[in-house]
This record gives structure tokens, C-alpha cells and sequence, in this order.
């Protein structure tokens, strides 16, 4: 995608991009302004894109959460993307958590951060699937809390999750 024809400061291009592409699936679970905003990314710095993403609605932090995914962008804010993940982890938006626990949060969130990560996505209904990394990070630690979770719910006369299985047995 060639984003050259996007001209002016990031700050106005960056908002304006679904205008210009679109926001049709690009069917790998990309839409065409996550798309073309990743690539703008790529050519930011920490800053502009912590800045866009403070200043940013819901759509266009969509898309930077995604994008700390793709390497270059990785490599331009290092461990300082934690900080965008600890805002969306907040949220109560199960698209904005979804996207927060992609790649970058497997390789950048500390155990205990992960940890809390993943209880708020149960608590907030968003399908374990969707965490990346969580088999592999699931530790000792993470299952009692989930199985306090799945006892508290139990105890309550609440359903337990059924994504929570596996990680409650054994």
C-alpha cells in the first residue's frame, strides 16, 4: 500500500485515512485504514504515535494497537508501547483490549501485567482466543486466579466461561 499520497502533518493525515481507503476487510484481519495507518506508523516516531494515540478515537487506536505488532513499528517504541497497552487494558471496550493483547503484549507486558491482562479479558467477556500467547504464558500463578475466579463464580450460581476450562484443569 502506498501511503506517499497522504501529504501534511501526521497528526492531520493520520485521522483523515479512512476517508481515502476505506474501511473494507483486507481478509487477514486487517481493514484498509488499519492497513494504511500501520504503514504511516512506520515512518513516526515514540512520541508522535503515543501522541496519536492519546488524541485518537477508538478506530485509530485500533489500528496503532495492531500495528505494534509489525516489526518497524515494534523497533520505533520499544518497550514504551506498554503504556498504550495499559490504557486500552483499562478500558472497558472489548475491541481496544482484544487488540492490546496481540504479539507485542506476549513480548513486552511482565508476568504480572499479562496476568491481569488476561483476568480483565474474562471479566470483560472478550474470548480467551484472542489473547495471544496465552497458552504458553499461562503460569501457575495465572490458572489460581482463574480458578478463584471460576469458584467465585460458582459460589455466586454464575456460568463459568467455557474458555476457561482448560486452563482450570490439571
Amino acid at each position: 500500500m502506498d501511503v506517499s499520497a497522504f501529504v501534511g502533518p501526521l497528526a492531520e493525515v493520520f485521522p483523515a485515512v479512512a476517508r481515502a481507503t476505506g474501511k473494507g476487510a483486507l481478509g487477514n484481519g486487517w481493514s484498509a485504514d488499519e492497513a494504511a495507518r500501520a504503514k504511516l506508523l512506520a515512518t513516526a516516531s515514540a512520541a508522535e504515535i503515543a501522541e496519536l494515540y492519546r488524541y485518537g478515537d477508538t478506530t485509530e487506536k485500533l489500528a496503532i494497537l495492531k500495528a505494534l505488532e509489525l516489526e518497524d513499528v515494534e523497533q520505533l517504541v520499544g518497550d514504551e508501547g506498554t503504556v498504550l497497552l495499559d490504557d486500552a487494558i483499562r478500558t472497558n471496550d472489548q475491541r481496544l483490549l482484544a487488540a492490546a493483547l496481540g504479539p507485542y503484549a506476549t513480548r513486552h507486558l511482565t508476568s504480572t501485567a499479562f496476568r491481569q491482562a488476561v483476568l480483565k479479558c474474562v471479566f470483560a467477556g472478550v474470548p480467551l482466543a484472542a489473547v495471544d500467547g496465552l497458552p504458553e504464558r499461562a503460569d501457575d500463578e495465572l490458572r489460581r486466579m482463574m480458578a478463584d475466579f471460576a469458584a467465585e463464580r460458582r459460589a455466586a450460581g454464575r456460568s463459568v466461561p467455557q474458555d476457561l476450562q482448560p486452563y482450570l484443569e490439571g
